[in-house]
């Protein structure tokens, strides 16, 4: 497989390091508006740099292309990609517009290639444990969830960037650019959401979206759930998820069951894994290529085989649905019904 890396920053390394920890994959070609950083990771893979996008995308062997660009593009450099035959995999989130998503999603249809997006977190050993638990009914009936995302991020990380914290390119703050994750994850665990409340604030960062909001989400199932989400919480702290089912309650943090209080006890759950530190609570950072990497191999071994990605277009979709959803509701005051939840 041939992997072109479309966007030179930080989470376009991570995708490159994925890339090349795959056998039989390798990366051909790299383009970024920052040409001297798309020329050293270029260099640094052996890879050929382009500074025209549509040069990028018209380079052969090209099979799949990995978008790392600003949020707020995702769509529109997809839809060029396919256009071409090549199947895409992109960075969180699809983009910023359910409208947006949808384009997408109908022109990979008409070429019949594949849309990907990495939620790698799904990926994560005491995260695939909780959802088996949940899929299996050993936590019963589904009744709370409460996600925290109370990160940090100082005020360079926004001012020193072209495009975080600008609705245009970035769709959102906190909810949208951070705790997407924890948005996917309640719906990818308790299913559809019915109904979204929520508040907002930029009470730290100067910048024209949020960096605070709490939400309640409910499910079709009649579970309720509770979203704490910002990137003023000094000095960060690690993200948590905690689900109660009418069997017991389970508590992630940084992504690693540290509690199992179950009707019929599990202790092998507790501290099976080491958990990892991927987008920490104080550095936008992802050091750790291991959850892209699994990502990555499962889209290709769809591309391979015509079956469906785990994380396909149309989950990311559902998870940029509900956060316009928050968003919507924060500015109205009222509660809103995705269309699809």
């Amino acid at each position: 497989m041939h992997v072109g890396i479309l966007g030179a920053g930080n989470i376009s390394r991570t995708h490159a390091m994925a890339a090349r920890a795959i056998p039989g994959v390798r990366v051909v070609a790299v383009h970024g508006d920052n040409r001297e950083k798309a020329r050293a990771l270029a260099r640094e893979y052996g890879a050929a740099a382009y500074d025209d996008l549509d040069a990028f995308l018209d380079s052969r062997p090209l099979d799949v292309v990995l978008i790392g660009s600003p949020s707020g593009r995702h769509a529109e450099q997809a839809i060029a990609a396919v256009r071409r035959g090549l199947h895409v995999l992109v960075e969180k989130p699809l983009d910023v517009t359910v409208e947006r998503v949808d384009a997408l999603l109908t022109e990979a249809d008409r070429a019949a290639v594949k849309v990907g997006v990495f939620f790698q977190d799904r990926m994560k050993p005491g995260i695939r444990r909780l959802k088996r638990l949940v899929n299996d009914g050993d936590l019963g009936r589904p009744i709370l969830a409460a996600g925290r995302v109370r990160w940090h991020r100082p005020p360079e990380y926004y001012a020193d960037s072209r495009w975080r914290g600008i609705w245009s390119l970035d769709g959102g703050g906190a909810v949208m650019n951070q705790a997407i994750h924890t948005v996917d994850l309640m719906a990818w665990l308790l299913g559809k959401v019915v109904s979204v409340q929520a508040r907002t604030a930029t009470a730290f960062h100067a910048i024209e979206v949020e960096d605070t909001a709490v939400a309640i989400f409910e499910f079709a199932s009649g579970a309720l759930a509770t979203l704490e989400a910002s990137t003023a919480a000094f000095p960060g702290y690690p993200r948590r998820l905690d689900l109660t089912g009418t069997e017991g309650t389970v508590l992630l943090e940084h992504d690693r069951i540290v509690a199992a209080d179950l009707r019929t006890p599990r202790p092998d759950l507790v501290g099976a894994d080491a958990g990892d530190a991927n987008a920490s609570a104080s550095s936008p950072l992802v050091s750790d290529a291991s959850g892209h990497q699994a990502i990555l191999e499962d889209f290709l071994q769809a591309v391979k085989t015509g079956g469906t990605p785990a994380c396909d277009g149309r989950e990311g979709r559902r998870s940029v649905e509900l956060v316009q959803a928050l968003y919507e509701a924060a500015n109205t005051g009222a509660a809103v019904r995705p269309a699809t939840g």
